[in-house]
């Protein structure tokens, strides 16, 4: 198929976080997208809230940060308390980041942060689009939309589905979103408050009740996320949450007013694909879980983090299958198991055993003590600890790279990295490298000892303490696997 027959390389259904994300992503690497949006504007609540380390540091390399860490509430102690009791406070305090504490980012602010950074781009969200149904073609996807009653045929090189929990694209695809939904409801209530708790902890409730999670907004603005037996309304009142702090929240702390509440179910599910031929779903079109950890809209966020520099290799004329393939089975196993922890600590902390209360009452205090659970506790929350380590793309541990050589949105594109220490250098095995890849790789001198393969989002696909004929020879045969040309696809540039 001809370029022109291709209206756009990526169509993005969905302008929630994880769309807009990806549009800027498009943006900042030259692809042509479209973004489309059901509703008529964005959301004007918060929803999501949190934002973790490792996504700052991808927010740091896309070079959107700034905004961000302008706007955030910063969290660095995480307190559990059980019946007025301090089972735990721990110092949230990740090393060698430069983003040491949890950004507190209300969803609709994040939104129209990225929304903002969109249109300094010179592109637009369109609004009251909704999509329809997808046929896949021989190398393209054509696409029917609905605007405001009017039918669009739209040809595109891929679809992605950021469309929510309800997505339109991932039912057009037959995909099943597999698991199991909690029995009780969820309320979320974001309520103004007194100072009593500080602005820099968030706690975690455990009760018989059902947990509570109060996340600090600000130093007298909180969010509350619970578990409840029967709604009550349409949405929780300024009683209701005051009932539920009185039952289950710590000690002194008052709500005074109530800005936003809304009831939810949650489910714990997702996919057991991420993408057939040239559609892929992300974020919560692929996965739900339970609120408590906040890692849902940053395990969405990651999601297109991995596949949007996987669509610009392909679409520029390079990226094997298996490299596409490769985002099913780097993501899915990331996803399970942040599933896999929101659902038992949903689980553990609302236990209605009383065996089980005491048991973990007394278990809490005496682990979290212990250095080695402190450190995995902070590598899991701040999802730095995230790896690929078994990918077929990646040879060893697949773990993150971040320093200053790759921030600001300049310091890493589309290309992969190949640092190598100039000592160590076999100089005619690696210019056979750069000449078989020179349109996807760039060559960098390192300090350190050896040879480093970084990609394109910032993780390892290969390294050794050597960077000889072999070493060089492994960098190659892994370049192979997913970055041989196989011929341009659509209009990219």
């Amino acid at each position: 198929m001809s370029n022109s027959s291709i209206d756009t390389d990526v169509l993005i259904v969905g302008a929630g976080p994880v769309g807009l994300f990806l549009a800027n992503e498009c943006a900042r690497r030259g692809i042509r997208w479209r973004l489309i949006e059901e509703q008529a504007s964005q959301s004007s609540h918060s929803k999501a809230l949190a934002i973790f380390p490792r996504t700052l540091e991808i927010f740091d390399m896309a070079g959107l940060v700034a905004p961000f860490l302008e706007k955030a509430n910063r969290v660095t102690q995480v307190a559990m308390v059980s019946h007025g009791r301090t089972l735990a406070n721990l110092r949230f305090a990740p090393e060698q980041t430069p983003y040491g504490f949890v950004a507190m980012v209300p969803q609709n602010v994040t939104e129209g942060l990225l929304v903002e950074a969109l249109r300094d781009k010179g592109g637009p969200v369109e609004y009251e689009t909704k999509f329809i149904g997808a046929d896949q073609q021989d190398g393209s996807v054509k696409v029917t939309l609905d605007r405001k009653g009017e039918r669009i045929s739209v040809t595109a090189a891929f679809v992605v589905g950021c469309d929510g929990a309800h997505s339109a694209v991932r039912r057009s695809l037959g995909l099943a979103l597999e698991g199991g939904e909690y029995p009780d409801e969820f309320m979320l209530a974001d309520i103004e408050t007194n100072d009593a708790l500080p602005a820099d902890e968030m706690q975690i409730c455990p009760s018989e009740l059902g947990p509570i999670a109060i996340f600090p907004m600000s130093a007298e603005r909180r969010r509350i996320v619970a578990t409840i037996t029967h709604a009550d309304g349409d949405a929780p009142t300024l009683e209701l949450v005051r009932k539920v702090l009185a039952e289950r929240g710590p000690a002194g702390i008052e709500a005074r007013a109530l800005n936003w509440s809304s009831y939810f179910r949650i489910h714990h599910r997702h996919v057991s694909r991420m993408h057939i031929g040239r559609m892929f779903v992300a974020g919560d079109a692929a996965h739900l879980h339970s609120p408590f950890g906040g890692q849902g809209m940053n395990t969405g966020l990651q999601d297109v983090w991995n596949l949007v520099w996987k669509l610009d290799l392909r679409l520029r004329g390079y990226g094997s299958d298996q490299l596409l393939d490769s985002y099913d089975s780097e993501r899915l196993p990331i996803i399970k198991g942040v599933i896999h922890v929101t659902d038992l600590m949903t689980k553990v902390l609302g236990t209605p055993s009383k065996l089980v209360q005491d048991l973990r009452d007394a278990f809490i205090p005496m682990v979290s003590r212990l250095a080695p659970f402190q450190h995995a506790f902070v590598r899991r929350l701040s999802e730095l600890g995230i790896s690929y380590h078994g990918s077929p793309i990646v040879e060893g541990p697949g773990e993150r790279y971040f320093d200053d050589s790759i921030r600001g949105g300049n310091g890493i594109g589309n290309r992969f990295l190949l640092e190598i220490n100039e000592a160590d250098r076999s100089k005619e095995s690696a210019d056979q490298v750069l000449e078989r890849f020179r349109d996807v790789v760039e060559l960098r001198p390192s300090p350190r000892p050896g040879i480093t393969l970084v990609r394109p989002d910032g993780y390892i696909a290969y390294s050794a303490h050597r960077a000889g004929d072999a070493e060089l020879h492994s960098v190659r045969s892994l370049l192979e696997k997913q970055a041989s040309s196989v011929g341009r696809v659509g209009g990219a540039v």
